[in-house]
């Protein structure tokens, strides 16, 4: 066991699994400015929505 952690195989796959995690984040944090404060509020802001009429009881 102590032969395969030191092994060229291992490390190569852990830093490749490092690299991707690395990359995962820093692509996440961009995303985030899509939920702004700003698009909440211009949600809240939109009009309502129009009544419905019920015109299977005319």
């Amino acid at each position: 066991m102590l032969a395969f952690l030191k092994s060229e195989l291992f490390l190569r796959f852990l830093g490749g699994f490092a690299l991707g995690a690395v990359g995962v984040f820093a692509l996440h944090a961009g995303d985030e400015a899509a939920l702004t404060t700003s698009a909440y509020a211009a949600q809240a802001s939109a009009p309502a929505a129009p009544a419905v009429v019920d015109r299977a009881a005319l």
